[in-house]
């Protein structure tokens, strides 16, 4: 038997996994997400590099297949080697069994898996040991079943990889590595929102047939199992490879530098894409980052926001008038876009109330998210801190005792409320509100009688507008002002709701649905507070915590950031558009200036009313750091890269001026200096204070 023949589970596997990734590659191509033309240069880069990175990785992936194979011989079993092993097997056993093992110092579920893996291992073991006519068969249903286990992550992660393209427009980032964090909340969102059974049967009935045909095409490892020599061979040739894989995987990714963002994704492997998220979860700006100098990054600063001490964003704010101690009521919507409304050029009506209350309120016609997931609207609303790199704050081991919204509202004597139709525990909101003076109020604290429907990220929008209301004249009889910070959860995937609320069934699925049934709630829930004591004296702040996707042809597509912000408090704030850009981080500052509230101020968000607010807005992912101004977007992005983009209005008919969010991002040329060092003292400077612990609340 030529030697090639034992080295064919490895590349029997190697042609699956290149070829499904090719297919995915394809579909992933032609997917209306993908919103972008590509040249007959760019494609070939996209399947060619791709192809080649599919290679490298999987040898780098295949270390497990390594070890499993080069462990199978007779010899093991011989007299009196076998029953050592074997009494090696059942003593270790039996110390993980005992509960003081090592393990049981890690805590958690890692001591259940341990004696769960040992127990299987010494089981086999000792089939194979002390039944030698079966070995044969065993080995080969073993054999069969790697072999099945190594097909089916092959197709599982095609379809995962296709269903992250779904929804988020790119490969595996830090998201994704997020979601393994909480699996719970995600392999329910996946069981809701997706024909699960179907599926996964498809992909078992698939992988089985697949499956057949490598293990007939690879047995030949085992109907002749190779000898130590061979062996040593198959090791020399994985290790080298395995060597060169390390060296390939990173130089390829480096030829990810096309302008288009799609071409870089698609190029891209995914694998290697969730490593490099995996460990680069916290980015430090100083290293990754363009740099000034430190002194320089300040005074620029100073020239933005006016007041600043030299090293510092401490600076005094003082109105003329009174202070006004009205109750305050922030409601961050899940997943809103701008263009869910009738004012952007949305024309299902699936926001009839927030297009009425728009019409009642101080609206922000041209207002930004700064990122794209829920953290970063509550670190901005909360922070009013521009989006540093890489993990958000609220997420950060470092995430208490910060200087924040209720730091102020604590001073001015009000009580504080986080509200959440979820488990707080998710996206780690629990640890952050609750470290930063904030009462937490989730699904745990509502009792059975109080939940009509949930899904598995809390309960309905409605329900917690109950709650909500309940909790207010709890806190109204108190006699005391009252903050509370609602985060809705509705619209979200798999936008399930109950039934007979609205026109779109509660079992459709549709976005639409779920952005309906979500204004449909917020309407009952002011049509109850209209009812209380206590709405006369209350200031409402309802505004998107992201936009509902955020998959664009640029690092940055601008209008994937714009969401809709209002301010509403009948007989005090008078109805009016204000028409200036607005960044997320700027609306609790600007209701604090309503308030005429006087206080020492560490944020980087500014009252936009005031006569001396320089517009501008900032939005990023968790590496790409934009400042858009003077139609201009600067994007600081890691090895100290500088990208910046003409912004040209491309006007939807029928759509006023002030309600346009679509433009053409067209690459600068020459770049403009100012903005950059702009775009660079204000990250800079926000990634310095953290870093040196300087927004602390005392």
């Amino acid at each position: 038997m030529s030697f090639l023949k034992k080295l064919s589970p490895f590349y029997n596997l190697i042609f699956l996994y290149v070829v499904v990734s090719f297919i995915l590659r394809i579909v992933l191509l032609f997917h209306p997400i993908t919103q972008s033309t590509f040249s007959v240069l760019e494609s070939l880069k996209i399947f060619s590099i791709g192809m080649l990175s599919d290679f490298f990785v999987f040898i780098l992936a295949s270390g497990f297949l390594w070890l499993y194979l080069i462990f199978i011989s007779d010899s093991k079993y011989y007299k009196p080697y076998g029953y050592i092993i074997f009494g090696l097997f059942v003593a270790l056993f039996i110390y993980i069994a005992s509960g003081k093992s090592i393990l049981n110092e890690y805590g958690g579920a890692l001591p259940k898996i341990g004696l769960v893996y040992v127990g299987i291992k010494t089981f086999l073991f000792g089939l194979l040991l002390f039944a030698p006519k079966l070995r044969e068969k065993i080995r080969f249903w073993l054999f069969s079943f790697v072999i099945f286990v190594f097909v089916v992550l092959i197709l599982q992660n095609a379809i995962s990889e296709y269903f992250f393209w779904n929804e988020f427009g790119v490969n595996y980032n830090f998201i994704a590595v997020n979601y393994l964090v909480y699996t719970n909340e995600v392999i329910g969102n996946i069981m809701e929102s997706y024909p699960v059974i179907p599926l996964f049967s498809g992909l078992f009935i698939i992988a089985g047939i697949v499956s057949y045909f490598i293990i007939r095409k690879s047995k030949a490892y085992i109907d002749n199992i190779p000898s130590f020599t061979e062996k040593l061979k198959i090791s020399g040739i994985y290790l080298a490879l395995f060597v060169l894989s390390l060296l390939a995987v990173p130089a390829l990714a480096k030829l990810e530098n096309s302008q288009n963002t799609f071409t870089n994704e698609l190029q891209a492997n995914a694998l290697y894409r969730f490593y490099l998220a995996y460990v680069n979860s916290e980015l430090d700006y100083f290293k990754f980052y363009k740099t000034i100098p430190q002194e320089e990054a300040y005074a620029i600063l100073g020239q933005q926001i006016p007041g600043l001490s030299k090293s510092t964003t401490l600076r005094n704010i003082n109105y003329a008038a009174a202070e006004l101690h009205k109750n305050v009521i922030l409601i961050t919507i899940e997943s809103y876009s701008a263009d869910f409304m009738k004012a952007y050029g949305n024309d299902k009506n699936i926001t009839p109330f927030l297009d009425q209350l728009a019409t009642e309120s101080l609206l922000f016609t041209n207002f930004y998210a700064t990122g794209n997931r829920t953290v970063r609207g509550l670190e901005a609303v909360t922070l009013c801190l521009p989006p540093t790199a890489g993990e958000s704050v609220v997420k950060r081991e470092d995430n208490k005792d910060k200087f924040t919204t209720a730091s102020i509202f604590k001073q001015k004597g009000y009580a504080v409320k986080f509200l959440y139709g979820g488990d707080a525990y998710f996206d780690n909101m629990e640890d952050f509100f609750s470290g930063n003076s904030y009462d937490v109020v989730d699904k745990k604290t509502l009792t059975d009688q109080e939940i009509t429907f949930s899904n598995v990220w809390g309960v309905c929008d409605e329900d917690m507008a109950d709650k909500a209301i309940r909790v207010m004249n709890t806190e109204a009889r108190k006699g005391k002002p009252f903050f509370n910070h609602w985060m809705t959860v509705s619209n979200h995937r798999p936008f399930t709701y109950p039934k007979d609320k609205i026109d779109i069934p509660g079992d459709a699925k549709s976005r639409d649905g779920g952005v309906k049934y979500t204004d449909y709630a917020l309407n009952k829930f002011f049509t109850m507070a209209k009812k209380q004591a206590w709405f006369k004296n209350t200031v409402f702040v309802i505004l998107a915590d992201h936009c509902a996707s955020s998959a664009g042809k640029t690092e940055l597509p601008i209008d994937k950031y714009r969401i809709p912000a209002m301010i509403y408090s009948p007989g005090f704030i008078k109805p009016q558009h204000y028409t200036n850009m607005v960044s997320q981080i700027d609306i609790m500052p600007t209701v604090f200036g309503l308030l005429n509230f006087n206080y020492q101020s560490k944020f980087f968000g500014q009252d936009v009313l005031k006569a001396d607010y320089k517009t501008r807005a900032l939005i990023a992912t968790y590496q790409d750091l934009g400042l858009i101004k003077d139609n201009v977007l600067t994007i600081l992005s890691p090895k100290k890269e500088v990208k910046q983009y003409q912004l040209t209005l491309k006007p939807k008919e029928g759509v006023d001026n002030d309600f346009q969010i679509h433009y053409d991002q067209k690459l600068l040329k020459t770049q403009r200096k100012d903005l950059i060092d702009e775009t660079i003292s204000i990250y800079q400077t926000a990634s310095d204070v953290l870093k040196k612990k300087q927004y602390q609340k005392n």
